[in-house]
C-alpha cells in the first residue's frame, strides 16, 4: 500500500472494527443492525473529530515552538482519550434525548435513521474541512445534521427549539468568554511579568502562582464531574482537594522556576521560555476537556440508537462503556493519522505566538470548556480556541496602536521603504499602523475561519436533509 494511503486503510480499519466489536458486545435483536450500522458511522465521525478539532488543543503549543508535532499529537490523543472515557457522559445526553422532540410522530426507526444520516452528514462535511485545513466546530456540525435530518424526516415541529435557542446562546458566549479570558491573562502577565524592569524576579513570583491556579481549576473539575461517578464530593472537600492541589504545584514550581531562571538574561524572549512546561501542561488540559465535551458529537447519536433498541436503558444516563472506548480511540486515532493539517492554522496562520501567548490561549480555553462540559452544554471547542487566539491577537493589536500613538519615531526601520521616505510624520504613521495590523492579525484568515464557522450549520443541515432521505430510499 503507497504510505499516502495507508492513514486511509487504518481509518478504513478500524471502522470495520468497531462495527464487527458492537455485533459481538450488544445482545441480538430485531434491530441490531441498525445500531451496527449507526457504530460505523459514529467511529467515522469520532475519527473526524480528532482530525479537525486536535488544532484547538495543541496548536498554540506548536505555533509557540514548544513542543514538536509528534509531542503535540502524541499528548492530545491520550488526554483527549482520557476526557472522553473518564467525564464524556454528560454531554451525551444532551445530543442523544433533548434535540428531537418525543411529541414529533417519529418511529423508532425513523429516528434512528435521522440520527445515522446525521452522523454520516456531519463527518463527511468535517473530512472535507480538515483536508482544506479548515477549523470548523464539529459540534454545530453534528447538531445541523441532527436538525436537517429531522426537519427532513418530520418538519420544524420534530425538533426542541429551546433546547437549540441555549446551545446556540453558548456558541455566541463562549467564544467571547474564551477571548476575553485570553486578553485579560495576557493583560495580567504583562503587567505583572513582561513589562516589569526585573522580569525574572517577577517570573519567579508569578508563574508558580499562574501554575498552581490552573492545578486548581483542574482538581475543582475532576472533583466535581470525574470523582463524582464513583462517590459524592460537597462542596468543602472539593474546595479542600483544589487547595491542596494548588498549594502543592505552587510548592512544587517554586524552586524550578527559581533555578530555571538563573540560566537565562533579563529579556522578554528568554522569560516566555519558562511558560513552556505551564504552556505544555495547559495544553493536555485542554485536550481532557475537548475529549469530555466533544466526544458526545460522536456518541450522542449512537446513544439514541442504542436506548432506541433496548441496548441501552432509556433512564440510563450517559453512555455504555463500548461506546465510550470507540468514542476516545476514534478521537485519539483521528489525531494520529489526521491531525497536523489543522495544527498549522490555529497554531501559525492566525497571529504570531509565543510561549506566554500560547499558554493565554490554552488556559483560557481549558477553562471556558470545562466550565460548559460541567454544565452539560455541548459548547463549540473550536470556537473557544480560536476565540482565545484572537483575544490575545487582537489585544497585542491595540497595545501597538495605543503605543505607536505616543511613539516620538513612528516607523520601524525594518518597515522604512522609498515611498515612506517622502511621507509627513502622520502619513507614515498611519502606514506603520496597517502594517502593524497585518501583522498581529492575520484579517483574510479571520474572514475565513468566519465564514467557515457561518457555513458549517447550514451546510451540515442541509447533508442531514439529503443523507436522510438516502437512508429512507434504501431502509424505510
Amino acid at each position: 500500500m503507497p504510505r499516502s494511503l495507508l492513514p486511509l486503510g487504518i481509518a478504513l480499519a478500524f471502522l470495520l472494527l468497531a462495527a464487527l466489536a458492537t455485533s459481538f458486545i450488544v445482545p441480538p435483536g430485531p434491530m441490531q443492525w441498525l445500531l451496527v450500522l449507526a457504530t460505523g458511522a459514529a467511529a467515522y465521525m469520532a475519527l473526524n473529530v480528532g482530525a479537525n478539532d486536535v488544532a484547538n488543543n495543541v496548536g498554540p503549543a506548536v505555533g509557540a515552538k514548544a513542543i514538536s508535532m509528534v509531542g503535540a499529537l502524541a499528548l492530545a490523543a491520550m488526554f483527549d482519550a482520557a476526557g472522553a472515557l473518564m467525564a464524556g457522559g454528560d454531554v451525551v445526553t444532551t445530543v442523544a434525548s433533548e434535540l428531537l422532540v418525543a411529541e414529533a410522530g417519529l418511529s423508532s426507526l425513523e429516528i434512528a435513521l435521522v440520527m445515522i444520516a446525521a452522523l454520516v452528514a456531519a463527518a463527511l462535511w468535517i473530512n472535507l474541512s480538515t483536508v482544506l485545513g479548515a477549523p470548523v466546530s464539529t459540534t454545530h456540525a453534528i447538531i445541523g445534521a441532527i436538525m436537517g435530518a429531522g426537519v427532513s424526516a418530520a418538519g420544524l415541529a420534530a425538533i426542541s427549539w429551546p433546547t437549540i435557542g441555549i446551545i446556540s446562546a453558548s456558541w455566541v458566549i463562549s467564544p467571547l468568554l474564551g477571548a476575553a479570558f485570553a486578553a485579560l491573562l495576557h493583560g495580567l502577565i504583562r503587567r505583572t511579568i513582561t513589562k516589569r524592569p526585573n522580569k525574572l524576579a517577577a517570573a519567579r513570583l508569578w508563574l508558580p502562582l499562574l501554575m498552581a491556579a490552573m492545578a486548581g481549576i483542574f482538581a475543582i473539575y475532576l472533583a466535581t464531574k470525574v470523582l463524582s461517578q464513583w462517590f459524592t464530593l460537597g462542596a468543602l472537600p472539593s474546595m479542600l482537594l483544589a487547595g491542596g492541589a494548588a498549594l502543592l504545584t505552587w510548592f512544587m514550581a517554586m524552586p524550578w522556576v527559581r533555578h530555571r531562571s538563573l540560566a537565562l538574561s533579563n529579556r522578554k524572549k528568554d522569560v516566555a521560555k519558562l511558560f513552556r512546561p505551564a504552556l505544555i501542561i495547559a495544553a493536555a488540559l485542554l485536550s481532557f476537556a475537548h475529549g469530555a465535551n466533544d466526544v458526545a458529537n460522536a456518541l450522542g447519536p449512537l446513544v439514541a440508537v442504542a436506548r432506541l433498541t433496548d441496548v441501552v436503558p432509556v433512564a440510563q444516563p450517559g453512555a455504555p462503556w463500548w461506546s465510550l472506548l470507540i468514542g476516545a480511540s476514534g478521537i485519539a486515532l483521528g489525531i494520529a493519522l489526521f491531525g497536523p493539517r489543522v495544527i498549522h492554522t490555529v497554531g501559525e496562520q492566525i497571529t504570531k505566538l509565543n510561549e506566554i501567548r500560547a499558554f493565554c490561549v490554552a488556559l483560557s480555553a481549558a477553562t471556558t470548556v470545562l466550565a460548559a462540559a460541567t454544565l452539560g452544554l455541548p459548547v463549540s471547542s473550536t470556537h473557544v480556541a480560536v476565540g482565545a487566539v484572537f483575544g490575545v491577537g487582537f489585544v497585542r493589536e491595540f497595545l501597538a496602536i495605543r503605543n505607536m500613538n505616543g511613539a516620538a519615531v513612528p516607523v520601524r526601520a525594518k518597515l522604512v521603504d522609498a515611498s515612506m521616505l517622502n511621507d509627513r510624520p502622520e502619513q507614515a504613521l498611519a502606514r506603520e499602523r496597517r502594517n502593524e495590523k497585518r501583522y498581529l492579525v492575520r484579517r483574510l484568515k479571520v474572514v475565513q475561519i468566519g465564514v467557515a464557522w457561518v457555513v458549517t450549520l447550514p451546510a451540515a443541515a442541509l447533508l442531514g436533509a439529503v443523507t436522510n432521505r438516502v437512508l429512507h430510499l434504501f431502509i424505510a
